[in-house]
């Protein structure tokens, strides 16, 4: 039996979560396989990957161990083990030209055990918080959890076993082309090429803002001038340098487009502003007078997942059904988050679950969402280098907002706090203990809402600043997924 592509990319991404090499060549691979599914594609993939803390740890906990070693030697040893398993397994394929009826329903079967996976990881964190498990119970939630893993398995068995000679004369009506029908044709596809560079050229501004239908009609028009004008010599076409966004780009190309550096810098305020939560979460949830700070970090693994998984299927939406910019769903998720992170500040009762929610859910859509729109707008020839230049936005943001912003306020804060404690102490002491108590170095630690209220008003503003860029891409993507994904449905 051989594994087909979708559940091949899901068991290498889990088996490499935390190696940054693999995961980008699992992602690269399965996106060109799958040019057609990017957003289911790659919301599994980084959902799994999301998902991988806690998976890791429910497994480790089959060990219980306190040997910190074990776990390291587990993390290197097993992702390996994995991949070396399923190299005599895994086929190569044309998943291009692979299309099958029946990938709607293999998604969605792989959507329900992804739903069906974080909410049963959800109720075992809950419930050994709550409850003290024996080992025997543990390894019995465990190898429940492995075998969820192993679920997808079921579609390729299906396939190779119980499929219709339909599903397989419809993939052969999906050939390549013939050498001698792709030489004869290179010229016209050229000079079509040619023409449509000329019409961007020369169409009038205003004519993006009309109307669906008129705006087809005007351009209609103009490329048939040009073509004629073309056919007699009345003009001489000139031919465009470099490519037009829909087409493959390399990493250089790409650095000079406007609408790569609005991708990257939306990418670094919204995944920045999330990740700055994430690395404070536990200083957050502490400074609110919670004790079980582990309860909202494994809350916020689940809802980053969540927020892959749903980030690749509702965006795919969009541009299948809607033939609307990928970006929109961006800006909705910076939404979500703004009101996260401002959920943070106020600190109201029940905050620190609305806003891990929130931020968690919105975090993880950029990461199913930005490698999608980034493969539709700049090609999939190049996709490693400019998927890999864009993830530096993740440290960047993570550096400058939580390692500079966050951590110098809440430090500032904290010496304040202190300050006022070692006053208040000094004098109601005096003597000999006054003066050991004034000797001693305060303690760094911030209590109140006070801690992380500018830090969060200021991550939702950089959310803010990210929807409105996001926006901007929108509008300037509307002409590139009307030309990839036709009319919308109706």
């Amino acid at each position: 039996m051989s594994l087909q592509p979708q559940e091949m990319c899901i068991l290498i991404f889990i088996g490499n979560n935390g190696e940054t090499y693999f995961n980008t060549a699992a992602l690269v691979s399965c996106v060109q396989n799958f040019p057609k599914s990017r957003g289911p594609i790659v919301g599994i993939l980084k959902g799994f990957a999301g998902l991988s803390g806690a998976i890791l740890t429910q497994i480790y906990a089959i060990v219980h161990s306190p040997d910190d070693a074990a776990l390291i030697f587990m993390v290197a040893v097993g992702p390996t083990m994995v991949v070396i398993a399923l190299m005599f397994i895994v086929r190569p394929v044309g998943g291009h030209r692979q299309v099958r009826p029946s990938d709607g329903t293999s998604f969605t079967f792989v959507y329900s055990v992804c739903l069906l996976l974080a909410s049963y990881l959800m109720g075992v964190m809950l419930l050994e918080d709550l409850v003290d498990l024996s080992q025997s119970v543990t390894v019995v939630l465990t190898v429940i959890l492995i075998m969820f893993l192993l679920v997808p398995i079921v579609i390729p068995v299906l396939l190779s076993f119980f499929s219709d000679d339909d599903e397989t004369l419809y993939a052969l009506l999906l050939p390549s082309p013939r050498k001698e029908e792709a030489s004869a044709s290179t010229s016209s596809e050229e000079q079509h090429e040619v023409i449509l560079s000329e019409v961007e050229d020369e169409k009038p501004k205003d004519v993006d803002l009309l109307p669906a239908s008129e705006r087809q009609r005007r351009i209609a028009e103009l490329q048939t001038r040009l073509f004629q004008a073309a056919a007699v010599g009345a003009v001489r076409v000139k031919r465009r340098k470099g490519p037009r966004r829909g087409e493959d780009f390399t990493l250089m190309q790409a650095l000079i487009k406007a609408d790569f550096w609005l991708l990257f810098f939306s990418l670094l305020l919204g995944s920045g502003s999330g990740l700055t939560v994430i690395d404070n979460l536990g200083q957050m949830s502490q400074s609110l007078g919670y004790e079980e700070t582990h309860i909202f970090v494994s809350m916020i693994s689940i809802w980053n997942f969540l927020g892959r998984i749903g980030g690749g299927y509702f965006s795919e939406i969009i541009v299948k059904d809607y033939a609307y910019p990928r970006a929109i769903a961006l800006a909705i998720a910076q939404v979500l988050m703004a009101i996260g992170h401002f959920n943070f500040a106020m600190a109201w009762p029940g905050t620190m679950y609305i806003g891990t929610l929130l931020v968690g859910v919105g975090y993880g859509a950029h990461w199913a969402i930005v490698p999608a729109a980034a493969s539709e707008l700049f090609g999939v020839k190049n996709f490693g280098a400019l998927y890999n230049f864009l993830t530096v936005a993740n440290p960047a943001g993570s550096l400058v907002f939580s390692g500079v912003i966050a951590s110098g306020i809440y430090d500032s804060e904290a010496a304040k706090q202190a300050q006022q404690r070692h006053n208040s102490t000094s004098l109601a002491m005096s003597g000999r203990v006054a003066g050991m108590v004034s000797g001693a170095a305060p303690s760094l630690k911030c209590e109140g809402a006070v801690c992380f209220f500018l830090s969060s008003l200021i991550m939702s503003g950089f959310c803010i600043i990210a929807f409105g860029l996001s926006l901007i891409l929108v509008y300037r993507t509307k002409i590139v997924y009307t030309s990839l994904y036709g009319k919308p449905r109706t």
